[in-house]
């Protein structure tokens, strides 16, 4: 890998990135299911009467949407992208403010 240009070296960590950010949510979903699951198994087991279980699956839920919203990127401020652009226009700025 050291052989590599640079522009080939960041577009690779960037896409190592990217597939942790992937693999995370991917995790994330996996659990908030099987727990949900096991969850309401209990729910209707000991207490079929009242479901409690709703409960956790909604603030849980919420929390698993607001991952894939960042996640996959459908606000254009919880990204990397927007926080590099962001990063760079501030550091443009910056220098310009700098400069006699």
């Amino acid at each position: 890998m050291s052989s590599t240009p640079p522009d080939d070296r960041e577009r690779y960590e960037r896409a190592r990135r990217r597939v942790h950010e992937l693999r995370a949510f991917y995790i994330h979903l996996t659990v908030f299911v099987g727990v949900n699951i096991f969850l309401h198994v209990i729910n209707f087991v000991t207490a079929p009467g009242k479901y409690w279980a709703f409960w956790p699956l909604l603030g849980w839920g919420i929390g698993l949407v607001a991952h894939g919203i960042g996640t996959y990127r459908w606000l254009p401020f919880t990204g990397k992208d927007w926080e590099e652009r962001k990063i760079r226009e501030l550091l443009d700025k910056d220098r310009g403010a700098r400069s006699p």
